[in-house]
Formats: structure tokens, C-alpha cells, sequence
């Protein structure tokens, strides 16, 4: 992403008043790691691990540790499926997942039916039996996409992500269109 700054530059012009000229100034954001040691300096010791070199979380991390993205969203939220927002991968900011499609499925993992267009490429294992899912940005891995499970998603896909992966940002702006998850696959709010 690129910040944009306006700078106003006022000038005087001797008698005549002062005039005022407007300039863009373009800031660009330091550029992405190209070697495990600069991914070292950018993620923690967990983020490396499963972003650089493809490990996996324990199930239910993401909701039972307090560096956990579920643990933080049901403290922040009361829930773990808020309904605004987008969830970006940590090692290079790209908007990842909408809010609206994450659901509940069982697995220990965070959940989603599909992602941002464009965001994810998959991956045949190298086995085979699963396809891995990665940030299109920074390659990094995020865990591994299922077809056909019978979810009652609109895709019948379920990304299985690693929360560690994640950053939710609640102000980012969801497409309309997004559909959301039937109700019985969103958890209810977490008791006060």
C-alpha cells in the first residue's frame, strides 16, 4: 500500500499575498523481506515458522493463547465472527478474507469459504492428498483450502488458516456483494 501526503507549501510572494501551491508527496512502505533473516526482523519467532517455512499451529491455538487472533477478537469483540472488517496476512498487510466469510467449522483452525479475489494462490502438497494456500503478495503459507466437505458455505470450500497468520482489520471495507455464512455456522456472542 502506499501512504499519500498532501503538503500545503504557502509562499509568499512579496506584496502580492501569499499563494498557496499544493504538492503530492508519495511515501512508499519499506520493502518486503527477500531473505529469512529480514522475515526474522519482521515476524515473530511463530509468524516465521508458519509463514516462511510452511509448519502448522496447534489446533485451537488461535483461540486458547492471548497472542492468538480468536483469543484477541473475543476479548476486543465478544465474538470470534465479527461481521466488519478484513482479516490481512501479517508478513505484508494484503487483505486476505472478508469478516463475512468466516465461519465456525470444527477444526481448531480459523475458517473461511473463500478468500479476497486475487489474494490466495493454491498449491498441490507435494504428496498430493492436500492443497496449501499462500499469500499471492509474499508467498507466505497460511494453511491449506478443502472442496467438497458439505458445508452449507456459499463455495463448499473451507480455507483452514492458520490464525497466527492474521491481523483483523475491523475498519477495512467488505464488498456488498460478499454473502455472508448461514447463522448456524457463525457462533453465537460470548456471554458478558
Amino acid at each position: 500500500m502506499l501512504n499519500i501526503a498532501l503538503l500545503n507549501l504557502a509562499l509568499l510572494s512579496g506584496a502580492r499575498g501569499r499563494v498557496g501551491r499544493r504538492a503530492t508527496v508519495i511515501m512508499s512502505e519499506p520493502p518486503m523481506p527477500t531473505t529469512p533473516e529480514g522475515w526474522m526482523t519482521v515476524l515473530s519467532e511463530q509468524q516465521f515458522s508458519i509463514l516462511r517455512k510452511g509448519h502448522t499451529e496447534p489446533p485451537g491455538y488461535s483461540e486458547n493463547f492471548q497472542v492468538g487472533l480468536e483469543w484477541t477478537l473475543k476479548m476486543q469483540y465478544n465474538t470470534k465472527y465479527p461481521s466488519q472488517g478484513a482479516y490481512a496476512c501479517v508478513g505484508c498487510g494484503q487483505p486476505l478474507y472478508y469478516a463475512k466469510q468466516k465461519f465456525s467449522s470444527g477444526c481448531g483452525w480459523p475458517a473461511f469459504y473463500d478468500g479476497v479475489p486475487g489474494a490466495i494462490e493454491e498449491r498441490p502438497d507435494a504428496d498430493g492428498s492436500r492443497v496449501e494456500i499462500v499469500c499471492s503478495k509474499c508467498k507466505g503459507h497460511l494453511g491449506h483450502v478443502f472442496k467438497g466437505e458439505g458445508f452449507p458455505t456459499p463455495t463448499d470450500s473451507r480455507h483452514c488458516v492458520n490464525g497466527i497468520c492474521l491481523s483483523y482489520e475491523p475498519s477495512a471495507a467488505q464488498p456488498a456483494d460478499v454473502a455472508e455464512v448461514p447463522a448456524e455456522l457463525r457462533l453465537p456472542e460470548i456471554p458478558a
